[in-house]
């Protein structure tokens, strides 16, 4: 765990960033950029020992953003809702900037993602693969531009860099596998890619703090690329029906080539740079739950790691 050190967090609003964030203020002095729209979200920074600082990116002026920071952490993201543009203009450009302006910084993280990856069928997709072009394309599309820019610019200039391409994140603040929680206690239809078993590799909030703190420290010349999942395989069928057990209700899948290939990652890299997950995706997942829905009392007891 990195200590006495000044970091910024981008996107610390954000699923992913937050608790970062809130896991190293503990012994760091660390700065929350994010829009910061309202009130509750410096609160919730502050409330978390977090230094809030308002900063849109989609501006890209970094005026009143120091440029000292010794890490980053950069999680703000468009989500490519309005127009390719825009999205790659955030995205690729302005993290550019960022970066450029944090020259000074030891380790800096970018966050990209599993979903530049062209589909490969049944293997799971390595660090060497083509990008494609998924049903999100704006998103992925600034992603692959973003990774080159920020590469460039990291190597040029000699700044210790590290892109984690998320594959499938998941916790009390949410992610995919919490989506599909809630379809199936409103038993709704969970759409699958219709090429079964859709496996994935998620990743808990606990797993996921350790190795985004992890992808900082590491950070080199050239640029380490490396899959952020979790060590372990285990499909959407297998894991939904798992919470279904929890909760007493089958889930529903409807298998249509609408819904997203699946995101099935090599981790071999990352269990060289960065290390290995810890929780079990069985007691992850049980934690979600709990943690999303005290209300309800669930069925069985805790695997605590077991298969």
């Amino acid at each position: 765990m990195l200590e006495g050190q000044k970091i910024l967090v981008t996107g610390a609003t954000g699923k992913i960033a937050f608790p970062i964030a809130r896991a190293l203020a503990a012994n760091n002095e660390v700065w929350g950029a994010a829009r910061l729209r309202g009130a509750a979200d410096r609160d919730r920074l502050a409330g978390a020992g977090i230094r809030p600082l308002a900063l849109d990116l989609s501006g890209g002026d970094l005026s009143a953003l120091p440029d000292d920071f010794g890490y980053v952490f950069h999680a703000a993201v468009d989500p490519g809702l309005h127009g390719w543009r825009q999205c790659v203009t955030t995205n690729a450009h302005n993290s550019g900037e960022l970066l450029y302006h944090c020259r000074r910084a030891r380790g800096f993280v970018f966050c990209s993602t599993g979903s530049i990856y062209a589909y490969q069928g049944q293997r799971p997709l390595t660090e060497s693969d083509p990008p494609g072009v998924p049903l999100r394309a704006n998103y992925s599309f600034s992603k692959v531009a973003a990774e080159s820019v920020c590469s460039w610019i990291a190597t040029h200039f000699r700044i210790p860099l590290t892109i984690i391409r998320i594959c499938s994140t998941y916790g009390p603040l949410g992610g995919a596998p919490a989506d599909r929680l809630e379809a199936i206690l409103q038993r709704r239809p969970i759409r699958l890619h219709p090429a079964p078993p859709n496996n994935y590799n998620p990743i808990y909030e606990d797993d996921y703090v350790a190795l985004g703190i992890r992808a900082m420290e590491v950070a080199a010349t050239p640029p380490l690329v490396v899959n952020w999942a979790g060590s372990e395989t285990v499909s959407v069928e297998e894991y939904c029906t798992y919470m279904g057990e929890l909760l007493g209700i089958e889930p529903i899948f409807e298998y249509t080539p609408e819904a997203h290939t699946p995101l099935w990652p090599d981790v071999s890299r990352m269990h060289e740079v960065l290390g290995r997950t810890r929780v079990h995706w069985r007691d992850g997942m049980r934690r979600m739950i709990e943690a999303r829905h005290p209300e309800l009392v669930l069925k069985g007891e805790p695997c605590n790691g077991k298969g």
